[in-house]
């Protein structure tokens, strides 16, 4: 018999994860109200944007101008990502106090990603952590290509764990975990968190799916049993990753509440209010977003 908790937290990536990729310039505002929506529902932690180089995604180049813009809920943690010294300088100007950070598991990925080595990335890390000492800025780390890469095809559990201990030697809060390219499967995640549990506490682990072979819902169901309790999702199941081929979107928020809401798993976010958010994301977008729940209430809203 598989083992469920009475509760789990949800991360939302939509807005940064989700939207990086799309060619059209979305308005700064579009991206304020559906921050401001995703936090009506109850959210845990938000992920709203990137301190990255504009060069490199010019869609999240407004990052400070969303920050400052947004309705900030007490109950929702707001975090961006920051990928070296540039970044973070740009996001504590802006009064920002959550920050993730990230490496890939993959040394290939790592290198068209990032430009770096997997080390050398490390090593970036340790430059923000040690300039954040004492600030109690509160740090997640990434972990991509966890369960397989697109340029390497398997990556060994020890790899994973290697990148994985030295993030938390580092002192980060949170370690996300991510199925960048939809790779894996129930039993895999099963195996991997087992492994994972003997080197490092579930407590502070997050798993990340994307849904490019349909198995992303199933995977959860295999890290709740594990005794994981944090999840990432994106709303309408937004996102890819622009140095993957064939990275399919997210796991959709609705979607994930919806299960979890049907197994009594209690998640504390409203349901309604996130497909309110996921409804305006494909207006404002323009085009049909992957989210079943939102599909099928599309559908039936029409019937």
């Amino acid at each position: 018999m598989l083992s469920y908790p009475d509760s789990a937290a949800i991360y939302e990536v939509g807005p940064r994860d989700g939207l990086q990729n799309e060619p059209t310039p979305i308005a700064t505002k579009a991206k304020v109200d559906l921050v401001n929506k995703l936090s009506r529902s109850g959210l845990p932690y938000v992920e709203f944007s990137s301190f990255v180089d504009p060069r490199w995604i010019p869609q999240l180049s407004d990052a400070e101008q969303v920050f400052a813009d947004i309705d900030r809920s007490k109950g929702t943690r707001y975090a961006a990502l920051v990928p070296n010294m540039r970044g973070l300088n740009r996001a504590l100007e802006s009064g920002l106090d959550s920050i993730a950070v990230f490496v890939s598991a993959s040394e290939t990925h790592n290198r068209k990603n990032l430009n770096r080595t997997i080390d050398e990335s490390l090593d970036n890390i340790e430059q923000v952590m040690d300039a954040l000492k004492g600030s109690g800025t509160w740090v997640r780390g990434y972990v991509s290509m966890v369960f397989g890469c697109p340029y390497e095809g398997d990556i060994a559990t020890k790899d994973v764990i290697r990148v994985a201990q030295r993030l938390v030697t580092l002192g980060v809060d949170q370690l996300s975990l991510g199925d960048t390219v939809g790779y894996a499967n129930p039993r895999q995640v099963s195996e991997h968190m087992k492994a994972f549990d003997s080197e490092i506490d579930l407590q502070k682990v997050a798993l990340h799916f994307h849904d490019t072979r349909g198995t992303a819902l199933a995977n959860i169901v295999a890290g709740l049993d594990a005794g994981v309790r944090i999840f990432d999702s994106a709303i309408a199941g937004l996102g890819g990753c622009p140095y993957a081929p064939g990275a399919a979107g997210n796991v959709a928020t609705e979607d994930l509440v919806q299960m979890f809401e049907g197994m009594g798993i209690d998640t504390g976010v409203d349901l309604s209010s996130l497909l309110e958010a996921a409804v305006f994301m494909e207006d404002c977008l323009g085009k049909k977003l992957p989210g079943r729940y939102l599909r099928a209430s599309r559908h039936h809203s029409k019937g």
